[in-house]
């Protein structure tokens, strides 16, 4: 088998709905998109594994020591380490193999190409050296695990699941061990409607602090409680606790609460509202999604920017050329990458010309939901 080449893919995500709700253990709603990593695989007969991927260094990984390695931090070798190590403490056997990675799915895009490689790295194990034993929530957990502990970056499990499971889900993290994962039939096209992500041109580098501060802030308020995250903390104890907590935690970090508790039920209205096929309320609770990451949440800018508002604009964009119809808010972490915007269909090249005429061509991608997570394509 040693010559013998696998053709693995993973999609890129979108989020739907569910801003910073994953790692408190609440409720999202989220969808694979067109967009896909994928890796020609060849076993080398060697204990390395060899990625190389389009305009990047080869990354080498040496099966021997999966231990986590400081210096590897933040780098595409401790997604692929943590993988592997992941699968070698479930009991599988990793045997060296070279990846052509090949990918449209564009770094700092917002559709989540580091949960995408995970879900192709945690396929190709699952597929070539476990039997495919683990489910796609499972791969997904392995990849979350890799990215939290070997890249060293914190997150919740919505990027990953929604790469490793595919189509639109609606996912509730109650129990982060087992967490409950339902598909949600819904064609945003018969709904006269296209999904369309739009590129800020914000750069992400350097965010990691603000991405953290989100959760860091959360759990200043959940250590209050004696809780772990804010999904163990009833909302009206949370409102009767306002007046202590206020001093005791920063006004930030009660806005982000406010935001998850209301976004929390926004996302199961959502659902609800996807599967009556009530289009319209759908929209409206989107819009208002995106209004609570700004107010409440706020996510769409760092901390004291003035000059460089990058998000902020392309959402003044959507709402300008929207002029009330569709829906638009931002996606995914937020501070930078892009945000979301369900268009009219009769709008469409309006709302698609005007948007690159202020952000530049190109930043408007019009995406199609993609049935398939991660997958052997041969």
């Amino acid at each position: 088998m040693k010559n013998e080449h696998f053709l693995i893919s993973a999609p890129g995500r979108t989020e739907i709905s569910g801003n910073h709700t994953d790692h408190q253990r609440g409720c999202v709603l989220a969808a694979a998109v067109n967009l896909e990593t994928v890796a020609d695989v060849t076993l080398n007969g060697s204990n390395n594994i060899l990625v190389r991927s389009d305009g990047y260094p080869d990354t080498v990984v040496e099966l021997d020591d999966l231990n986590i390695r400081e210096e590897e931090k933040n780098t595409t070798a401790a997604l692929v380490r943590g993988v592997a190590a992941a699968f070698e403490q479930l009991g599988a056997r990793i045997k060296g193999f070279d990846a052509e990675v090949h990918s449209t799915v564009l770094p700092g895009s917002g559709l989540s190409s580091s949960a995408a490689f995970e879900v192709l790295m945690g396929t190709i194990c699952n597929e070539l050296f476990f039997d495919r034993r683990l489910s796609p929530v499972e791969i997904a957990q392995i990849g979350q695990y890799a990215e939290n502990v070997y890249f060293g970056k914190p997150s919740g499990l919505m990027d990953q699941a929604a790469s490793s499971v595919g189509g639109m889900v609606y996912i509730d993290f109650a129990d982060p061990d087992c967490p409950q994962v339902e598909r949600i039939d819904f064609d945003f096209e018969k709904a006269g409607h296209a999904l369309c992500i739009i590129a800020s041109g914000a750069d992400h580098a350097d965010l990691t602090d603000e991405y953290a501060a989100i959760p860091r802030e959360l759990k200043e308020i959940c250590a209050f409680f004696g809780k772990e995250v804010l999904r163990e903390v009833r909302e009206k104890d949370f409102m009767a606790a306002l007046p202590t907590l206020r001093g005791q935690v920063p006004d930030r970090a009660i806005l982000r609460a406010i935001h998850f508790y209301q976004e929390n039920k926004r996302v199961q209205a959502q659902k609800k509202a996807l599967q009556e096929n009530d289009f319209d309320t759908f929209l409206r609770l989107t819009t208002q999604s995106g209004y609570s990451s700004w107010m409440y949440l706020q996510n769409i800018s760092p901390a004291g920017a003035t000059q460089h508002q990058e998000v902020a604009v392309a959402l003044a964009m959507c709402d300008t050329l929207l002029k009330g119809r569709g829906a638009y808010r931002v996606h995914g972490g937020g501070f930078a990458g892009t945000v979301q915007a369900f268009v009219p269909m009769d709008m469409l090249e309006e709302f698609k010309t005007g948007m690159e005429r202020v952000l530049g061509e190109g930043s408007c991608h019009v995406l199609s939901i993609r049935n398939e997570g991660g997958v052997r394509l041969s």
